[in-house]
C-alpha cells in the first residue's frame, strides 16, 4: 500500500511540475509579445542553450537580424540616380537619346551624393530619387575620372537626407560579410549579401591607370548598382560598388568596389575644388625596362628637371659646313628604380605612389646613373588650390 501511495504521490508531483513549467513558458511567451521583438544580447546568448541562441522571440535567426538591422539603418541613405544623355549613332553620327540608372550614397545633410563618374559622365540631365520617392534635379560638383569617383548635389531639406557613415577599409579581411544596396535594373534599394572574396585587387578603370586596393566581393551586383554603397555588418560604408567580371553583363559572383579609404582622400577635394589636386613630378614619359623606368621626356622647368633628374641627351654631329646630324642618346638618361622606400617596376607603381603625396612635399627618387644607384631629392610641384578659382559647375 505504501508503495502504491508513493507512486501516486510521485505521479501527482510530476504532473504539477509539468503544468508549472508549461505555464512558465506560456508566461514567457506572453511577456515577450508584450515587450515586442528584440535582438538577443551577448550576455543573454552565452547563457542560453544552442537552440535558444539561434532564434529571437519572433523566430528570426541572429544572422537575419543583422541583415535587417543593416538595411533599416542605411536604406534611407541610398539614392537612385537617373541620367539622360545622347550618343552618336549611324553614318551621320546623329544624336540618339540615352537613359541610364545608377546608385549613390548620401554623404552629408547639404545634399552631396557620392557615385561613380561613369554613371553621370555623358549625362545632360541627372535626377536623384530618395527613399521617400521624391525626385530632385542634381548638379555636378566634381569628379576624379581616374578613380571613377564623382560628387553631385541636390537641393533637399536636411530631414530628407540620411548620410551614411564612412568606415575604415584598412581593417577589412577576406571572409568578412558585406552588404550591397543599390538599384539593379532600376529596382530601387535592393540589398544583396556576400563576403569579401579578396583584397588589394588591381582594376584598370580608365586612362590606362589601375587602382590597386580594389575590394573583390561575391555579393550580387548588376547594372544599376554602380555607385552604390558596399557596407559592413555595422552598416558602415566600406566601399563603392563600381564593376563586375562577367561574360553576360550580369552578376557572375565577382564584383569590385572602390575602398572607402581611397574615397575619403578624394571627397573633400572634390567638394571644395571640383577636382583632385594631384602633385606633379614633371616627368612626361618613361620607357619601362626589366631594370626600371628609363626617363624619355622631362617637363621643361618641371619639378624633376629642377631637381637635376636627367633625360636623354641630344648629341649633334656636324657632317659639313651646312649639315648637322642630331641624335638622341638614351644611355645618358636616368633609370628610375624606386621612390623613398618603395621599389618601382612599372609607371603605374610610380604614379600611384606620387599621388599619395601633396604638392610641395619632398620625395627621394632612386635612379641608376652611370652604373651607380643614387638618390635625387625632388620637391613635387602641382596646382595651388587656393590660388586658382574653382571651375563653374555644369
Amino acid at each position: 500500500m505504501k508503495q502504491v501511495l508513493a507512486c501516486f504521490c510521485s505521479a501527482v508531483l510530476g504532473a504539477l511540475l509539468v503544468v508549472w513549467l508549461s505555464d512558465g513558458e506560456t508566461r514567457k511567451s506572453v511577456l515577450a509579445q508584450e515587450r515586442g521583438p528584440s535582438f538577443p544580447s551577448e550576455r543573454a546568448t552565452t547563457r542560453r542553450p544552442v537552440e535558444s541562441r539561434l532564434f529571437t522571440p519572433e523566430g528570426i535567426t541572429a544572422e537575419e537580424a543583422v541583415n535587417v538591422a543593416v538595411y533599416e539603418r542605411v536604406n534611407k541613405g541610398v539614392a537612385h540616380i537617373m541620367s539622360k544623355g545622347s550618343r552618336p549613332e549611324g553614318f551621320f553620327n546623329a544624336d540618339v537619346p540615352t537613359e541610364g540608372n545608377g546608385s549613390g550614397s548620401v554623404i552629408d545633410r547639404s545634399g552631396h551624393i557620392l557615385t561613380n563618374y561613369h554613371v553621370i559622365e555623358n549625362a545632360r540631365e541627372v535626377a536623384v530619387s530618395l527613399y521617400d520617392g521624391r525626385s530632385y534635379p542634381a548638379e555636378f560638383v566634381g569628379a576624379d575620372p581616374i578613380n571613377d569617383v564623382a560628387i553631385i548635389k541636390i537641393d533637399a531639406t536636411p530631414d530628407a537626407l540620411h548620410p551614411l557613415e564612412i568606415g575604415d577599409s584598412g581593417i577589412l579581411r577576406v571572409g568578412m560579410k558585406v552588404f550591397a544596396i543599390g538599384n539593379p535594373f532600376g529596382l530601387e534599394r535592393t540589398m544583396t549579401t556576400g563576403i569579401i572574396s579578396s583584397l588589394n585587387r588591381s582594376l584598370q578603370l580608365r586612362e590606362h591607370r589601375t587602382i590597386k586596393s580594389i575590394i573583390q566581393i561575391d555579393a550580387a551586383v548588376n547594372p544599376g548598382n554602380s555607385g552604390g554603397p558596399l557596407l559592413d555588418s555595422h552598416g558602415r560604408l566600406i566601399g563603392m560598388n563600381t564593376a563586375i567580371a562577367s561574360n553576360t553583363g550580369q552578376s557572375a559572383g565577382v564584383g569590385f568596389a572602390i575602398p572607402s579609404n581611397l574615397l575619403r582622400r578624394t571627397l573633400g577635394q572634390l567638394i571644395r575644388h571640383g577636382r583632385v589636386i594631384r602633385p606633379e613630378i614633371g616627368i612626361q614619359q618613361v620607357f619601362q625596362t626589366d631594370q626600371g623606368l628609363l626617363i624619355v621626356r622631362l617637363t621643361p622647368g618641371g619639378a624633376a628637371e629642377r631637381a637635376g633628374l636627367r633625360g636623354p641627351q641630344v648629341v649633334e654631329r656636324r657632317l659639313g659646313p651646312l649639315a648637322v646630324l642630331r641624335q638622341t642618346d638614351h644611355s645618358a638618361a636616368d633609370l628610375i628604380v624606386g621612390v623613398d622606400a618603395e621599389d618601382v617596376t612599372t609607371a603605374d607603381d610610380f604614379l600611384s605612389y606620387i599621388e599619395t603625396k601633396r604638392p610641395g612635399q619632398q620625395i627621394q627618387v632612386r635612379v641608376i646613373r652611370d652604373g651607380q644607384e643614387i638618390e635625387v631629392p625632388v620637391v613635387l610641384g602641382g596646382d595651388d588650390p587656393e590660388a586658382r578659382p574653382r571651375r563653374p559647375r555644369t
